[in-house]
């Protein structure tokens, strides 16, 4: 018994350790990089909305969430979406239209406007343009450009399509002196000018530019005039050949696009027959 009693007990001490609360523990980190990630996220999001266009905020929004899986109009084939896929600039389609609707808007347009590759279309357009400027400038095999009108005819390709101006000359005008009654030498520019056109089919716009007056006076006749003498242009081109239907507009814009620095030179006075892009 007493050998027993010498023995010392054996005491085993159980220790809790805390719930790591307070700044020693980790849960606060994963908090933090959650909000950090949902501010950078969220200025991205800013970020692109600054620098994108409607049309592109409109395609990456029916990218993530297109609102017609199903549309007559999106693909070329005869699949369960009209096609390979319901996006329209991953097969080829067939009415030309390459859109979510049969006659779509700007917005309706961000992954295409046709189908089409505008670039090509773009491409052959300017070289048409080269070629009808060549014609114009004089620089064909049989030209039927002479000296004399080359030195009134400036051409320039745009976004809007071929400007071929005509202008006046010192002691070479184009029209009698403050009418819209064309001289000799207009006639046979702007016939050359239809005969040359004629080969495409795009539509035209007329504009007619004069010079200022020294005097300023209540009715000031350039409006008209400027009018007067793009109609004039307009029946010319009519009488060389060109259907009437290829006539978009005529436009009088009076001496408010003057071209030479002093308002009152003949330079000034000019015709503007543009052959509009398709």
């Amino acid at each position: 018994m007493s050998a027993q009693s010498n023995v010392a007990p054996i005491i085993i001490k159980k220790k809790k350790s805390g719930g790591g609360d307070g700044h020693h523990g980790g849960a606060w980190k994963v908090a933090y990089a959650d909000f950090v990630t949902a501010m950078m996220a969220f200025f991205m999001l800013m970020w692109l909305l600054n620098a994108t266009t409607e049309k592109q905020r409109k395609g990456l929004a029916d990218y993530f969430s297109p609102s017609i899986p199903l549309s007559r109009i999106s693909g070329g084939g005869n699949g369960a979406f009209n096609g390979d896929s319901m996006f329209s600039e991953q097969v080829k389609v067939r009415n030309g239209t390459g859109a979510s609707a049969a006659n779509p808007v700007d917005a309706q347009q961000a992954r295409g406007d046709t189908g089409v590759d505008q670039s090509d279309q773009r491409q052959k357009a300017d070289e048409q343009f080269r070629a009808l400027e060549e014609e114009l400038k004089g620089r064909g095999g049989e030209s039927m450009v002479s000296t004399e009108m080359a030195r009134h005819i400036i051409t320039r390709v745009t976004d809007e399509g071929l400007v071929i101006e005509l202008f006046d000359t010192e002691g070479s005008p184009l029209f009698k002196e403050d009418t819209s009654e064309p001289t000799l030498l207009y006639r046979d520019i702007v016939a050359m000018v239809a005969r040359v056109t004629s080969v495409v089919e795009n539509n035209i716009a007329v504009g007619g530019h004069t010079r200022s007056h020294p005097v300023v006076v209540a009715d000031n006749p350039v409006w008209s005039l400027s009018h007067d003498r793009a109609d004039m242009t307009r029946v010319m081109l009519e009488a060389g050949g060109t259907t009437s239907k290829r006539i978009e507009r005529v436009t009088g814009h009076a001496d408010r696009d003057l071209t030479d620095r002093n308002p009152m030179a003949a330079r000034n006075n000019r015709i503007e027959i543009i052959l509009l892009r398709k």
